[in-house]
């Protein structure tokens, strides 16, 4: 069985992934909604497996995040900038268990 290997990538401001980089993960800095977009539909194409976006991006382009909640992979994760968090991340993750197991645990 041929098992593939998936990559991990972070997308957002520069100032916001820079430390990702710092510990090995490849960043793909954006400047605006529709270079992060275009960066996620190539990030899936390219065997990425996880994709951190950050936030502030994330509230930017929904339906891009939505399109890509219906694959299996890549898996976008949203994660905080140094602004802090919008509550956008958490939010996702309550409604992702509450359509896992019919009620929000959380």
């Amino acid at each position: 069985m041929d098992s593939k290997k998936y990559k991990i990538g972070v997308v957002g401001n520069r100032d916001a992934i820079l430390p990702f980089r710092m510990i090995g993960f490849n960043t793909f800095p954006v400047n605006n909604n529709q270079d992060a977009i275009n960066t996620l539909r190539k990030l899936a194409k390219s065997d990425y497996g996880i994709i951190y976006l950050t936030e502030d991006i994330a509230t930017h382009i929904p339906e891009t995040i939505a399109y890509y909640d219906s694959q299996v992979t890549p898996a976008v994760i949203l994660i905080p900038t140094y602004k802090g968090a919008s509550g956008l991340g958490i939010k996702r993750v309550q409604d992702n268990v509450e359509k896992a197991v019919g009620q929000n645990i959380l």
